[in-house]
């Protein structure tokens, strides 16, 4: 049994993180909630018992097996080298770490030999680019991928309470907290994160980067345009694929199929093909409107969608400390 310490525990990540954590089953031998100062000395349940949240500095000096964090990217840069230098492995969820060289940036099924003992840190992928590599990197194995055109169409739980909030107030006629710069509600905004100086927002250009650094290969191509949209229940993806060698659909089905953590659903003459609706609650990613790209030689199109407070953030990061515990390094530092 491990020592554990969820840092961000009363946010919607947070609360995820527990809820995967009891529904694997993971050995928790203690459980430490981490969250703000001013919520220091409440509660959150776990397993039917409430635990009291506790301070930073008590959570270091409790000298926690694995930290699992998603408090932000400033808390993270502040905290995660000091639950490190205690010997602890920290799992983080925000950007802060993702592009740091010698982080490893991590899907378990993707990369999981990127985990070493000797390093402390491990990095949680952004959702949108999670729920796509799992997607991409069976076929990338089989028929190397030259190029990749993804729009995303992401839920509101990807910006927190405050956006549910929002949607919420709107569609029931209130006013209230605003998340985004314009409404949500009846309306898409082509617009995640800020926009950067080369025109992309900071969101599509995770999308790049990260693809590259998990996958291992800078040869890829990525080009994205995440769209945020008024629904709850998990992340979709056009995801548009050139690949350098041809394939038959019949091979990509089989591929997908037979892959760890990939649920395919395409079925159109049944009206099935993945939801956000039915993704929800669910740790898969699911892959349907599988088609030949006719335009241009080797293209394959794909629509991707997952929850993304699970197997974009909470289940990704306990499927990490899943793998940690499966290493036996933690105690035996």
């Amino acid at each position: 049994m491990y020592k554990i310490a969820v840092v961000g525990a009363t946010g919607l990540v947070g609360s995820k993180m527990l809820q995967v954590l009891a529904e694997r089953n993971f050995p928790v031998g203690e459980l430490l909630p981490v969250a703000s100062a001013k919520s220091v000395g409440n509660t959150v349940n776990y397993k039917e018992q409430d635990y009291k949240i506790v301070s930073m500095e008590d959570a270091v000096a409790a000298h926690p097996d694995i930290a699992i964090f998603s408090a932000g990217g400033s808390v993270s840069k502040e905290w995660a080298p000091k639950f490190a230098e205690v010997g602890c492995y920290v799992v983080d969820n925000s950007s802060a770490w993702r592009m740091e060289a010698g982080i490893p940036l991590v899907v378990p099924e993707v990369n999981p030999n990127d985990i070493e003992k000797s390093k402390y840190i491990i990095a949680n992928p952004n959702c949108s680019t999670i729920q796509m590599v799992v997607a991409l990197k069976p076929l990338h194995d089989i028929f190397k991928i030259k190029r990749v055109v993804v729009s995303t169409y992401q839920s509101v739980t990807g910006t927190g309470v405050k956006a549910v909030e929002q949607m919420e107030n709107e569609r029931n006629g209130n006013t209230g907290v605003m998340a985004y710069p314009h409404k949500i509600d009846r309306n898409v905004l082509p617009h995640i994160d800020v926009f950067m100086d080369n025109g992309y927002t900071k969101e599509e250009m995770k999308m790049v980067n990260e693809t590259k650094k998990i996958m291992g290969d800078n040869s890829i191509q990525v080009t994205a345009t995440t769209v945020r949209v008024p629904v709850t229940g998990g992340h979709s993806e056009a995801v548009n694929i050139e690949f350098e060698k041809p394939y038959t659909i019949e091979e990509i089905y089989n591929i997908l199929e037979k892959s760890p953590g990939i649920i395919v659903q395409d079925n159109p003459t049944e009206n099935i093909y993945p939801m956000p609706l039915t993704s929800h609650d669910k740790d898969e990613v699911f892959v349907g409107r599988i088609r030949r790209d006719e335009t241009i030689a080797n293209g394959l199109n794909l629509w991707v969608v997952s929850d993304n407070l699970r197997k974009g953030a909470a289940t990704n990061a306990v499927q990490i400390a899943e793998l940690l515990v499966s290493k036996g390094w933690i105690g035996k530092q």
